[in-house]
């Protein structure tokens, strides 16, 4: 598995990153370590100790010498000059409520019972003790809290020498949380109120209306990769400020597009890397974010995480925000990467080739958007379904169209044209628009990308709003029927 080729922040050796602990970020930048012994000199200030950390909790300066003083939370690093303010670097971190805190605060305030010891209160309450203490209506020893999870915690031992430093874990896919209370000090309490873990999330975009678009088929061999290039390349043309994200360990989009780069969605879901240093402007208005062979890796770090349907989600929200339309190419299958983009996206185009095998295989797409749905409570819907390879000529061809027509009413869009330079364009790094300008495939790539702005800018109204029906309502017999016989769907049998 390849890394990116960086330079040590601190010896200046030249080297390829391969594992989380060699990159952090800091102060809106990266630093890169070529061991642990220089993530570790680098902890110490670079000369062996002498120079000072801030502490996190209460600004005190300090010479760190204890590994317990260094800890990372959300894959950045902290310092905490005492266990007291490691404890609150922890318990902002986890989220306190602010009932647990009023019933820490009640319990410490509360003189003790009869026969009870007394309580500390100069130590701060971890989060249990202050719930229980606030049910159960006792006074409870403090005791000091636990590290973050996934973090043991070893004995408290010297930096320097033959130490080695805690390597910091993976990037949380947790949102930014936002911290309430009185500023930081030595002792002082800051609550942080964060989302519950699997909370439905509302939706914040208007369904039905395109801006970050799925182009999405389990059936492979349907144009989804030309479609997500073609489109993503019309958008821009018509001066829409575009990102086009390859979910494809086969990396296809890159190669249509005549680009190579080195940092991919592998770094960004992973390696937490910024969208801004993966991303690179292959065309004027179009900014592309690459995928490699890499990306197969990334199944198995979603498989691990606790909300692994929304890790693509939490990671290109807030670049996205930046752009008029997110376009996504997704891979012909039934994979957890998909899962992630569906979830993040908010509508869905499906290319369906003209063929009989095509035209079945639409029903897995509507019981997978159904699924979104109702599982993952996301209101992505589809938004069109899109006839590719259509040649007039021939009767299968026409029936598909038809058929789909019958079924999808509205959203079936007009087909695109068989033509041979659709498949040459690849090949010479350039979009159809560039290498067949003004050919028929090439006026109804056009004529997509017209709607798809069309439809954003005012929204789904009048007789298109009732012709488009929910994702969830629609049936998938109808496919049962085309099975049975070609062009009997579309003959009404």
């Amino acid at each position: 598995m390849g890394g990116i080729s960086e330079t040590c922040s601190v010896c200046g050796t030249g080297f390829e990153v391969q594992f989380r602990y060699q990159m952090e970020e800091k102060d809106g930048g990266f630093s890169f370590f070529c061991s642990q012994k220089c993530l570790e000199k680098s902890q110490l200030g670079g000369d062996g100790g002498a120079s000072l950390a801030t502490c996190d909790a209460c600004a005190k300066r300090f010479s760190p010498q204890l590994v317990s003083q260094v800890l990372y939370v959300a894959g950045r690093r902290n310092y905490a000059c005492s266990l007291e303010c490691r404890a609150q670097l922890v318990r902002e971190a986890k989220g306190a409520r602010l009932g647990d805190i009023a019933a820490a605060a009640s319990a410490a305030a509360a003189p003790p019972a009869e026969g009870q010891p007394p309580t500390r209160r100069d130590a701060p309450l971890a989060g249990g003790a202050a719930r229980a203490a606030g049910e159960a209506g006792e006074p409870v020893l403090p005791k000091p809290a636990l590290p973050e999870p996934g973090l043991p915690e070893p004995a408290p031992r010297a930096l320097g020498g033959a130490a080695v430093a805690a390597a910091p874990p993976a990037v949380s896919a947790a949102p930014p949380t936002a911290s309430v209370g009185e500023p930081r000090g030595q002792g002082a309490v800051a609550v942080s109120l964060s989302p519950a873990v699997g909370a439905k999330r509302p939706p914040q975009r208007p369904a039905g209306v395109p801006r970050y678009l799925a182009v999405f088929n389990h059936k492979g061999g349907t144009g989804k990769t030309t479609t997500a290039v073609s489109v993503a390349a019309g958008l821009a043309a018509r001066d829409k400020r575009v990102l086009l994200v390859d979910t494809d360990a086969q990396g296809n989009v890159s190669v249509s597009l005549g680009a190579s780069a080195e940092r991919s969605l592998y770094h960004v879901l992973v390696m937490g890397l910024r969208i801004a240093d993966a991303t690179r402007t292959v065309r004027p208005n179009l900014d592309l974010l690459p995928s490699n062979e890499t990306l197969a890796a990334a199944e198995l770090y979603l498989a691990g995480r606790q909300n692994r349907d929304r890790v693509l989600s939490d990671r290109l929200s807030a670049a996205a925000a930046e752009y008029d339309y997110v376009v996504l190419d997704c891979s012909p299958s039934l994979s957890l990467m998909n899962q992630n983009a569906l979830v993040f996206a908010d509508s869905v185009l499906v290319p369906v080739a003209c063929d009989y095998l095509s035209l079945v295989g639409v029903r897995q797409v509507i019981k997978t958007v159904k699924n979104v749905n109702a599982l993952l409570h996301h209101p992505v819907q589809i938004w069109g379904v899109l006839p590719t390879f259509f040649d007039g000529r021939a009767k299968i061809a026409r029936e598909a169209v038809g058929t789909m027509k019958q079924h999808f009413g509205e959203r079936c869009l007009a087909p695109i044209r068989q033509a041979i330079k659709v498949k040459e364009a690849p090949a010479q790094g350039q979009t159809i628009f560039e290498y067949a300008p003004g050919t028929p495939a090439a006026d109804d790539y056009l004529a997509v990308v017209d709607r798809i702005i069309e439809s954003r800018e005012r929204g789904v109204t009048g007789a298109e709003a009732g012709a488009a029906r929910d994702a969830g309502s629609w049936s998938v017999d109808w496919a049962d029927a085309a099975a049975e016989r070609p062009g009997a769907a579309a003959a009404g049998a």
